[in-house]
């Protein structure tokens, strides 16, 4: 029996047609129409239509005219959140190139690795990641544009500005041997014309990096055909006007802000409210201030927005549309914001090799800690992950995902690329690594990450379900459970938790609590408490971090008390 989302809730369109065109066609089109509309907010200045085109194709005339850069070579984009990355990812685009980009939080050996494997010669760097790129000037990458995130704070405001734009960083345009740093301004002043756009949808458009949990990152191959679609899908499956004002709080170099908080409002016409870092009143000032309607966001956002001090004081009614993904909303956090803004959290799935949304909810049948239906033109089975065969309704197995959206394949890695792929009655499925099962509905719901369970006695635990209920405990603001040795059960459950700012519990009250509202089997028998939980950088908690600590260093480092 095949476990397809033939099944579709009333209202739900199966299938979109998006324009045969490059992404930076989008843009063209934006501009066109709404040349004085602000395109992007950005802590109380903005950038109008007109002015984003405008400096989009200066950039793009100088990366041609000055670095040489011709259709399809690669550019690094090594920035934090701000109108730069926009202006520097368009031009890339603009120029007939393929947009790399890279965790703002890398160092020199990460970003190294980059650019050696995409063969990028050129990047686009926030100044204050400098000292991270000048080991490598002259020798892995040719020409750099340093960006000052501050000479795009063109009014004074008074909202509470993050660190990087506050301190005053040194003016780069000095030269190193013949490799040569140019200053953003500077590089804008020469008021470069660029040639003909050529570039089409079967055009490389963008190669992000995965977070390398098998080894060292490898780059997903996105043409503008599978970007538009991801695109056009964002904005239509929950059909967003052109005046929405949307929240741009993740982080824009991952696929999720990438789609969501950049592509999708620049399709549209919509605006963008430019966060460079996440602070949680700043985000309350931006809602209130711009009246922002759209937010696509991770649970950790959300949560640290409905934990504000002080958070009531915000007029917030403005928020029409609330999704996102990357980790489950926990059901206790959802009746939050239903209670508060009377619209659910619509939770949606995607990865990097499927730049963003495969599954979203629909927003008028949405379902809690649900991945939601697969998109428009997508097909998904479930199968079993040892034989590949499909799954019924109900049953656990591997989630694959087929559709426009869907990656080519790894950059130079044609063996990785042919194990991503399976063949199943004539048509191509990507394997996702993630367990999960289909309702009698069609929606999906993960179960777990592949190989993320724990074996307790024989008893399969789902980390993600022990999560999610020891959110609901008073004190508990976050919770990442992992296993742990146990030379009795094999292993067991191992909890590692951050408690709510002046609340207090101890080991023994949370184990008593669980012990109360989950089989025995399922109660962490281990309990740390820790200040806060590793993140990547799109905020997603760093559970094989967490894991591999407990595996290789418990002989060496405090642990929690095992409570059995």
């Amino acid at each position: 029996m095949t476990a397809t989302s033939t099944r579709q809730p009333v209202g739900t369109p199966r299938h979109l047609s998006a324009p045969q065109t490059s992404l930076y066609t989008n843009l063209e089109v934006s501009s066109n129409r709404h040349p004085e509309k602000a395109a992007i907010h950005y802590y109380g200045s903005s950038v109008s239509y007109r002015q984003l085109r405008h400096q989009v194709d200066a950039m793009a005339g100088f990366l041609q005219q000055h670095c040489g850069i011709a259709r399809g070579d690669r550019v690094v984009l090594y920035m934090q959140n701000s109108p730069q990355f926009v202006i520097a990812f368009y031009a890339v685009l603009r120029a007939d190139a393929v947009v790399v980009p890279v965790n703002p939080m890398n160092r020199t050996s990460e970003l190294q690795h980059i650019l050696e494997d995409s063969g990028a010669r050129v990047a686009f760097v926030g100044e204050e990641r400098m000292e991270h790129v000048r080991p490598l000037l002259g020798r892995q990458v040719d020409y750099v544009v340093p960006a000052r995130y501050p000479d795009y704070l063109r009014e004074r405001t008074d909202l509470p500005l993050p660190e990087v734009l506050t301190s005053s960083g040194p003016h780069h345009a000095e030269s190193v041997g013949d490799h040569t740093l140019i200053a953003w301004n500077d590089a804008l002043s020469r008021e470069c014309i660029p040639r003909d756009h050529e570039s089409g949808p079967e055009d490389l458009a963008v190669i992000p990096y995965t977070s390398g949990t098998t080894g060292r990152p490898k780059g997903c191959i996105h043409t503008h055909r599978s970007v538009m679609h991801s695109t056009v899908s964002c904005a239509e499956w929950p059909n967003l006007a052109n005046e929405s004002v949307m929240l741009c709080s993740v982080p824009l170099f991952h696929v999720t802000g990438m789609q969501n908080c950049m592509n999708m409002p620049i399709f549209i016409g919509a605006t963008m409210a430019i966060m460079t870092r996440w602070d949680a009143k700043c985000a309350a000032h931006v809602i209130e201030r711009h009246r922002v309607s759209t937010w696509i966001t991770v649970p950790t956002m959300l949560i640290d927005l409905l934990n504000q001090a002080g958070v009531d004081r915000f007029d917030l009614s403005s928020i029409a549309y609330l999704s996102g993904g990357g980790a489950a909303m926990p059901q206790a956090v959802a009746q939050q914001i239903e209670a508060r803004w009377g619209i659910p959290y619509v939770e949606g799935y995607g990865l990097t090799e499927t730049m963003a949304a495969t599954h979203i909810n629909p927003p008028k049948h949405s379902k809690q800690q649900c991945m939601g239906v697969p998109v428009f033109n997508t097909d998904s089975l479930v199968v079993d992950p040892e034989t590949l065969e499909p799954l019924g309704e109900g049953e656990t197995g591997e989630i694959l995902v087929s559709g426009p959206q869907v990656f080519d394949g790894y950059w130079k890695s044609p063996e990785a690329t042919r194990e991503a792929f399976v063949v199943i009655d004539g048509k191509r499925y990507l394997r996702t690594g993630d367990l999960g099962y289909v309702d009698r509905d069609g929606y999906f719901f993960i179960v777990d990450r592949l190989k993320r369970m724990i074996n307790a006695s024989g008893y399969k635990v789902w980390p993600a379900e022990v999560e999610a209920m020891l959110f609901e405990h008073p004190s508990v603001q976050e919770a990442c459970v992992i296993a742990t040795q146990d030379p009795r059960r094999g292993e067991s459950v191992k909890a590692v938790i951050v408690l709510r700012k002046g609340e207090h519990a101890t080991e023994e009250e949370i184990v008593s609590w669980a012990r109360e509202r989950m089989a025995s089997y399922k109660t962490p028998r281990v309990i740390q408490f820790a200040a806060s939980l590793p993140r990547t950088a799109s905020g997603k908690i760093q559970w094989r971090l967490l894991q591999e600590e407990e595996t290789g260093s418990r002989s060496v480092r405090p642990e929690g008390r095992r409570l059995d």
